[in-house]
């Protein structure tokens, strides 16, 4: 909350325990005139000391200032007398009033020379202070005068106790009169807030009635006068004042505060109502200056902003007067608010300050109070000194050491040190001081539109007297000087004519001047003064660098900017601010960028009311308050110096970017993107960088964001020192070319230039710039150049480029023109010089082109010709068929590979009739349906037909095939091309006509539908074809009708019926079928049952392979009963094989006769190839088991006698010859060899070959090697398919097709005379065969 400071007060004993009446000077407010209770009226300048006192006869009654604060008029108790003091030369003066009775009332006019007096009995009169005029006034009113108002129109409104108003015009003539209900009190003048106005000026008088009402009198509307009532507990109507737009703010005695509006719709609404004082409320007081409101009450004063009344501006607490306040005045300018007590006293507060305050590097300089300046360095951390000045100053300078303060043509200087204060000296100048600044040594005073540049402290030194001081202009120069600045080096002016002087103080010359086309009104050079802000007559603004003389345009410049300040802070060179009164705009210079040297517009900042900036330091502005103390503005256009960024959005975020970016606050701007994480945001900032010429930082970015060919690039340029090839090329990665080739022409290489028109195909400027730079360059470019005027349709330009291209000493290049100029020369209709050139050019994709030309003009002949020369024969052929030349295409048919052409040709040697050569083209072409229809209509023949359709497959061959044999009445093969031919109806249509449904159905085959099948089978029913109808009806899925077919069909040898009806109940699988089937096979059907094989293989269709195999066991008895031994072994080793595949448990009974049977089956090939002992060791084990081949016991047993008397086996031999004498045996003996077992028997020999024994795979113990079942772990053991002995773990092997086990060794040398497995008889190698290392999977699966 705002304080305010006392900046005196006034008391005297005559005044004690008194009200006092006061008057501040109108205007100017330098004065403050006090009656009390005594005969005087004393006059206070406005630092509290007495100017002048006048002595009157009586108590004061009335005092007032004229409307520009020179004339105090006072009227005193028992004195016809008015007491005038003249302000300007203090000298008091009376006028005869002339009335008679006592003078009540006292009032200067707002606008012009009058002066209005009242008096007891409602007397008036009016005195003109120009022209000494008095007009008394006689009975305006019938008693006391008690108030009244000037209007700004010189209207007079008198209130009187006489209960009436009256409004007169400077002539006292009376305009308007009113009468109201109580005593008027505070007249007024003001405006009405209408909705129109009626006429300009104060048309509304305002008068507070009996203290209870406001009544408002329109003159305007005389016959409707207003009158506002308000609440009784805000108590009576102490004071009120207009404010604004037709606002009226009121005071009501028992503290209340209240605002209404005199707007017609608003009238008798509160807009605002506080309660200010607790006890009571004596004044209230506007400033229109201060756009401030006060109201004093109890001990207290409050001040509230006009604005936002609820804001409580200031309170002020008058602690020592203890019997309350009483009244509340402010200067015009509202820099000064008086209040009066009731003890007598006037207190006087300081509530605005002269925005007096001045700057030099980061020290500062402000007013404090009206006599005290302070002088502050809060960047560097300085303690801030105040300086006691001895006059209220106009102007205030300050410099590194020393601070100046002044008024008018006077001027006093102090110096600031380590012990403090010390006034140094003052100095007069030759005119009033309009601007005064300082540096180190010397002071510069502006005045009258010179300019005095004079030291500060050095007239005792040693400096030479014409160093002392200097007047600018010179005397021959007739310039007025409008404005100045001084540096630590320069001293800087403008003039009216718009020049602009730099004198070096050192050197003590002119060193630059720059002449602008207005006057400089106003300059603000930078710390250094290497750069200066100046401000024209127009209010445009301009930055100048007096180093160059170069001067840029500050953009969008406000007119009514009032001071430029530059940033302080060392990293931030080039950032200045200028303002106004509610703004400030932020400008950056960027002097070395890509686009040269330029001033931005970075943003604007709000400036809260009443600021003045002094100084700006790292993006904050110091700015003086009217308070007289300092404030701190953060620009908006450097809030990304903020540590709580990463709280923003992105949106924000992107915008501190975009600030950072524009100030050349990169640091700052990669933390930025390091929160934003965005590759757009780091390659805003690496464009940014680039813009700026901050290679390094560029690099920094682009490396960041992963781009490596624009880090190469950067790293490339980065040791350039020439700044315009620099700046190109960093404009050329900008993809600003226009620019780049500006910036490379004013580089130390300018081909550079070239070189990027180049790359860029831009080759009309690559053109005008080789002129220049690269003569030798220009048949290059100009080829490239003609390749896109060709591209672009510019033909005529092409050829020109073409032409000028040709070098004479460079052949690859020399004849890409040349090639250039035969196409454009052809498509300038030039044909004949272009094909000649075509012709003579070795390059045959130039022959291609040049014919492509051509024939799109339709010359044909000629591209056929430059094809054919070309090698593009399927071209050359296209455009002659085009152009009809068929020996032409004949010739060059053989080397065409295009199918197309050749239909083309045949087409055309069809009509000509010439079949066999039009059947070669279509062949060629591969239209096969046009080679039938050639051969089966013109060269009858049929056969290669028949081929081409069988190897084809083509439908519509096949149709003419068909409809060919259909007129030979040929209809099987009829009906096997309409099957061909995808026209099945058709087909089984005529063989329904012709009897040919076998032929239809076995063409058919398995790539017909379901109603095919159905047709067939229906038809085939009708024919009494049983087996054929029930095929059919499988195929097309009615099993059951299918099955009725089949058990129809007559028994046949080989019971094919029987075999469809297993297949058709098996994809069945329905129940009901597979029991007529089996019915039918067990013969109860038909009595005669079937063989059991069909009911094996029913159980394996229907896949109960249990069954199967029980089956499969009851048919390899029948079969070995029979003798059919390789029959049964067959049978038990599928039935094996199927159960091992299903994983279904093999029964011992079928394992151990396939054994036996496979035992049997070893002897005849161990026989064969000579192995005695092997073949006796397995008649051995099927003799043991004879009972198991009673088609064949005595043979068997003869031949177990004699491979057993082979092998060395002579007691098996004798056992088994002893059996065979038995009398059911012997007669059956072969006559052969019947004398030798009689032999045998008679003298037997009992010696036997012992046999080996191997481990057992199971458990390793050693049994004899036929023997199958173990001793020691009672196991059943695998046996070798080769030998039929029990296998050996180290010496296992499979066949790879059944999968039986056999001893390596053994199968390996048994397949070196046999080419089968001896089990599944698949043919077999030894090469096929592999030794097993571990074998315990198969053991498993034996031992399962």
């Amino acid at each position: 909350m705002y304080t305010f400071q006392r900046v005196f007060s006034i008391s005297d004993r005559a005044w004690s325990a008194s009200c006092v009446q006061y008057k501040w000077q109108r205007t100017l407010g330098n004065f403050l005139a006090v009656a009390g209770p005594d005969n005087s009226v004393k006059i206070y300048d406005r630092h509290g000391q007495k100017a002048c006192e006048l002595n009157i006869p009586g108590k004061c009654v009335s005092l007032d200032w004229d409307k520009d604060g020179d004339i105090l008029a006072v009227i005193a108790e028992k004195s016809s007398f008015i007491h005038l003091w003249d302000a300007n030369v203090n000298k008091t003066s009376q006028l005869d009033s002339g009335m008679r009775d006592q003078m009540t009332f006292l009032l200067w006019s707002k606008t012009g020379p009058f002066l209005a007096v009242g008096t007891a009995k409602g007397n008036l009169l009016i005195y003109n202070q120009q022209t000494s005029r008095k007009i008394p006034v006689l009975g305006k009113h019938t008693k006391k005068i008690t108030c009244g108002c000037w209007s700004s129109q010189n209207l007079l409104a008198l209130g009187s106790e006489d209960r009436s108003i009256t409004i007169s015009n400077q002539d006292g003539d009376t305009i308007r009169q009113t009468s109201v209900r109580a005593d008027p009190a505070d007249v007024q003048f003001s405006v009405m807030k209408t909705d129109e106005r009626a006429s300009p000026g104060e048309s509304t008088v305002s008068v507070a009635v009996g203290k209870k009402t406001l009544f408002l009198f329109n003159l305007n509307d005389p016959d409707n006068p207003i009158e506002l009532a308000f609440q009784q507990r805000y108590g009576s109507i102490i004071s009120y004042r207009w404010y604004g737009d037709g606002y009226i703010m009121i005071g009501f005695s028992l503290g209340y505060f209240v605002v209404v509006s005199t707007h017609i719709r608003e009238i008798g609404q509160e807009l605002f109502q506080t309660h200010n004082h607790r006890d009571n409320l004596t004044s209230i007081a506007i400033s229109q200056s201060l756009n401030k409101a006060a109201s004093c009450g109890d001990n207290c004063i409050k001040i509230h902003e006009l604005t936002e009344l609820k804001e409580m501006h200031a309170i002020v607490t008058l602690d020592d007067e203890t019997k309350g306040l009483d009244q509340l005045s402010w200067t015009d300018d509202g820099q000064l608010l008086a209040v009066s007590t009731q003890q007598g006293n006037v207190h006087v507060f300081l509530s605005k300050l002269p925005m007096l305050g001045h700057s030099c590097g980061t020290r500062i300089a402000y007013l404090t109070s009206l006599l005290e300046v302070t002088v502050s360095n809060h960047v560097e951390g300085e303690p801030p000194v105040a300086v006691v000045v001895e006059v209220e100053p106009n102007f205030i300078a300050v410099g590194p050491y020393h601070v100046a303060v002044g008024m008018n043509n006077r001027a006093w200087f102090y110096a600031i040190g380590e012990n403090g204060v010390e006034h140094l000296k003052d100095t007069e100048y030759l005119g009033t001081v309009a601007s005064l600044c300082l540096n180190c040594d010397y002071a510069a005073a502006l005045f009258e539109g010179k300019v005095q540049l004079h030291m500060i402290e050095g007239e005792d030194q040693d400096v030479q007297e014409d160093r002392q001081t200097k007047l600018f202009p010179e005397s021959d120069q007739r310039h007025r000087i409008l404005c100045h600045a001084l540096t630590s080096d320069f001293l800087y002016y403008g003039t009216d004519t718009g020049s602009i002087h730099c004198f070096y103080i050192e050197d003590w010359v002119n060193v630059n001047e720059y002449r602008h086309t207005v006057g400089v009104r106003k300059i603000f050079p930078d710390p250094n003064g290497t750069h200066l802000i100046f401000i024209d007559d127009k209010s445009d603004g301009f930055l100048y660098c007096p180093v160059n003389d170069s001067v840029f345009e500050i953009p969008n410049l406000s007119s009514t900017i009032t001071g430029v300040l530059w940033e302080n802070w060392p990293s931030d060179k080039g950032v200045f601010v200028a303002f106004d009164e509610d703004k400030v705009y932020t400008y950056a210079f960027h002097k070395d960028t890509i686009q040269g040297s330029k001033v931005v517009l970075v943003g604007g900042t709000k400036l809260p009311f009443s600021h003045k900036p002094l100084l700006l330091y790292n993006g904050e502005l110091t700015c003086q308050t009217q308070s007289g103390k300092m404030s701190s503005v953060v620009l908006s256009t450097h809030s990304f110096l903020n540590t709580g960024n990463t709280q923003n959005n992105t949106e924000q975020l992107h915008k501190l970017l975009q600030q950072a970016i524009m100030l050349k606050r990169f640091s700052e701007a990669w933390d930025l993107c390091k929160s934003l994480n965005s590759v757009e945001r780091w390659n805003e900032l690496g464009q940014a960088c680039m813009h700026h010429m901050e290679v390094d930082q560029a690099i920094r970015v682009y490396r960041m964001v992963g781009n490596p060919g624009m880090v190469m690039s950067l790293e490339d340029v980065k040791g350039i020192e020439d700044q315009n090839l620099l700046a190109g090329h960093l404009a050329m990665y900008s993809n600003d070319y226009n620019r780049a080739q500006d910036l490379y022409l004013a580089s130390s290489r300018p081909i550079e230039a070239l070189e990027m028109r180049r790359d860029l195909h831009h080759w009309d400027s690559a053109v005008q710039l080789a002129k220049n730079l690269a003569p030798s360059q220009l048949p290059f470019i100009s080829k490239e150049y003609a390749v896109q005027l060709e591209f672009v349709g510019d033909y005529v330009n092409a050829l020109a480029h073409y032409e000028k291209g040709m070098t004479g000493n460079n052949k690859e290049h020399d004849e890409s023109c040349e090639a250039g100029v035969a196409r454009m020369s052809i498509r300038m209709g030039d044909i004949r010089r272009g094909i000649n050139q075509a012709l003579k050019h070795p390059s045959r994709v130039l022959k291609k082109d040049c014919g492509a030309i051509l024939e799109s003009m339709k010359q044909y002949p000629e591209a056929a010709q430059l094809y054919e020369k070309g090698q593009f024969y399927d071209k050359a052929a296209s455009v002659y068929i085009r152009c009809k030349n068929w020996s032409k295409v004949g010739e060059l048919l053989p080397q065409v590979t295009s199918p197309k052409i050749h239909l083309q040709y045949a087409k055309a040697k069809e009509a000509d009739g010439k079949y066999k050569e039009a059947a070669m083209a279509y062949e060629s072409a591969r239209d096969w349906d046009n080679v039938v229809r050639i051969l089966l209509d013109h060269l009858n023949n049929p056969e290669e037909a028949v081929r081409i359709v069988r190897e084809t497959e083509s439908i519509d061959g096949a149709k003419m095939v068909a409809r060919f044999f259909l007129r030979l009445s040929d209809y099987a093969s009829a009906i096997q091309f309409l099957v061909l031919s995808r026209c099945s109806d058709e087909a089984f249509q005529l063989a329904q006509q012709h009897g040919q449904m076998e032929v239809y159905a076995d063409i058919i085959g398995s790539d017909a539908t379901f109603e095919d099948y159905q047709s067939i089978a229906l038809y085939f029913e009708g024919e009494k074809k049983h087996l054929q109808a029930g095929k059919f009806f499988q195929k097309c899925g009615q099993y059951s009708r299918a099955l009725k077919h089949f058990l129809k069909c007559p028994n046949t040898d080989d019971n094919v019926a029987i075999e469809m009806a297993i297949e058709t109940v098996g994809e069945a699988k329905d129940d009901a079928l597979t029991n007529q089937l089996i019915d039918y096979l067990m013969g109860e059907t038909d009595g005669m049952p079937k063989d059991a094989k069909y009911l094996f293989r029913l159980y394996m269709a229907l896949k109960q392979y249990r069954e199967a195999a029980r089956t499969a066991i009851i048919i390899a008895r029948e079969e070995q009963s029979a003798g059919n031994y390789r029959s049964a072994h067959d049978v038990l080793l599928s039935m094996y094989m199927e159960l091992q595949t299903q994983k279904i448990k093999i029964p011992a009974e079928m394992a151990t006769n396939l054994m036996i049977l496979h035992s049997y089956l070893l002897v005849k090939i161990h026989v064969k190839r000579g192995d005695h002992l092997k073949a006796a060791r397995m008649l051995i084990r099927v003799s043991n088991n004879i009972s198991k081949f009673p088609s064949h016991i005595v043979p068997i047993l003869t031949s177990a006698v004699i491979e057993c008397h082979r092998a060395g086996l002579k007691n098996s031999s004798f056992s088994f010859a002893a059996m065979l004498m038995r009398p059911e045996y012997r007669s059956k003996i072969d006559v052969k060899y019947k004398k030798k077992i009689e032999a045998l028997v008679r003298r037997p020999d009992t010696s036997e070959l012992e046999e080996e024994n191997s481990p057992c795979p199971y458990c390793g113990f050693m049994l004899p090697d036929c023997e199958l079942l173990c001793p020691g772990c009672k196991n059943n053991l695998p046996y070798c398919i080769a030998t039929g002995r029990h296998m050996v773990k180290e010496d296992w092997s499979v066949c790879p097709h059944c999968d039986f086990p056999a001893l390596y060794s053994q199968l390996t040398q048994l397949l070196e005379s046999e080419s089968v497995c001896p089990m599944c008889s698949e043919n077999l190698s030894g090469s096929e065969v592999k030794k097993i290392a571990d074998c315990a999977n198969y053991l498993d699966q034996v031992e399962c």
